[in-house]
């Protein structure tokens, strides 16, 4: 099918959605809601068919004005003007037309649990660990976003060995999904005499936050263990077996919690994480069924995956999907200028959705 053919059967969906809500004829209030939604959804990329084509009637009258032997010297000088204007801004029409038609991800406007972990290099990785978790926190502190802490295991001197967040608010998942994966970090420990920099790791992951109707979690598949909670160092910060262990079975997949004093919270928190974290298996399950290649240039979002590379000494961040490189380092940690680098990566993956789309 043709781009033309595409947009014209977007029109006549959309005036067929617009004539359905204005008749008020649909009694049942979900399929009104979804039938809004797919019209409000669809009304943006409407407008800029309708604007591509409102510029492509004028190329064609200007065409004309400068065919038409009878135009006078001034009026074809400026009808030349504009329509050079108008060529250049018709591709920049047809390329944003084509953004819009692009599938949406279903999870773009959820939610996310931020989770980070030390990886090799000891306590530096665990101070880089606690970096990285407070980068996030302020870089959604930044866009207004909630940053609910829900775990945070310290060692002490203000490293970490992992912690996880809940973040709420408008797009999440869409900024913070390509941040899954290994971040590296170059630099001169605090306790290192001679100077020498080190490299230590952390990993990152972002997973869509789950509700229980994306979820069925069945009782008779969880192994749930409770303990006394202990703090770093081993010393116990409270004397009730409110810390919870919770494994599915089926999955593998283990959540432990233990920063509030109540066992009851514990275990809510640990079900919110135990739930998105299965989602995002199936998830991921899913996408390597649609695409034998997931592994684009942006990224698999593969934890194992080295994704970016903190050079403290040369003051440089370097993103290797992209091959992006900003010397804004300590803007980046207060989490004023990392948005530069995920509008690089989302752009990338428009990018690759089209040459994909473009194949079909």
């Amino acid at each position: 099918m043709s781009l033309a053919a595409k947009l014209d059967k977007v029109l006549a969906r959309h005036h067929e959605l617009r004539n359905t809500l204005a008749a008020a004829t649909i009694s049942d209030p979900k399929e009104f809601g979804r039938l809004s939604k797919e019209y409000s959804d669809m009304t943006p990329v409407v407008d800029a068919i309708e604007e591509a084509r409102k510029t492509e009637r004028e190329i064609q009258d200007l065409q004309a004005l400068l065919a038409d032997k009878n135009t006078d010297t001034e009026m074809r000088d400026l009808a030349k003007l504009e329509l050079e204007e108008l060529k250049e801004k018709l591709p920049q029409q047809e390329y944003q037309i084509k953004i819009l038609l692009l599938p949406k991800d279903v999870d773009d406007e959820r939610n996310a649990i931020l989770e980070v972990r030390a990886g090799t290099g000891g306590e530096e990785a665990g101070l880089f660990a606690s970096d990285l978790f407070r980068m996030y926190q302020r870089f959604a502190a930044n866009l207004g976003w909630k940053f609910e802490v829900l775990s945070l295991n310290e060692t002490g001197l203000g490293a970490i060995k992992e912690a996880s967040a809940s973040i709420s608010g408008k797009g999440v998942f869409s900024r913070l999904k390509f941040e899954s994966g290994v971040h590296r970090v170059q630099r001169v420990p605090e306790t290192e005499a001679s100077g020498r920099i080190h490299t230590s790791a952390a990993t990152v992951a972002v997973l869509p936050e789950a509700e229980e109707v994306d979820i069925h979690i069945d009782e008779k598949d969880l192994q749930i263990d409770v303990y006394r909670a202990s703090g770093a160092g081993g010393q116990h910060v409270n004397t009730t077996d409110s810390a919870v262990r919770i494994t599915h079975i089926p999955t593998g997949i283990v959540v432990t919690q233990q920063d509030e004093r109540s066992q009851h919270k514990n275990r809510a928190k640990a079900m919110k994480v135990l739930r998105s974290r299965i989602y995002e298996q199936e998830r991921l399950r899913k996408e390597l069924e649609r695409s034998a290649d997931r592994r684009s240039q942006i990224g698999s979002g593969d934890r194992s995956e080295r994704i970016r590379t903190y050079n403290f000494p040369q003051g440089r961040v370097t993103d290797h999907r992209v091959n992006v490189t900003l010397y804004k380092i300590d803007l980046i940690m207060e989490g004023e200028c990392l948005d530069e680098i995920i509008d690089v990566l989302s752009a990338e993956d428009q990018a690759v959705k089209l040459a994909a789309a473009a194949e079909d």
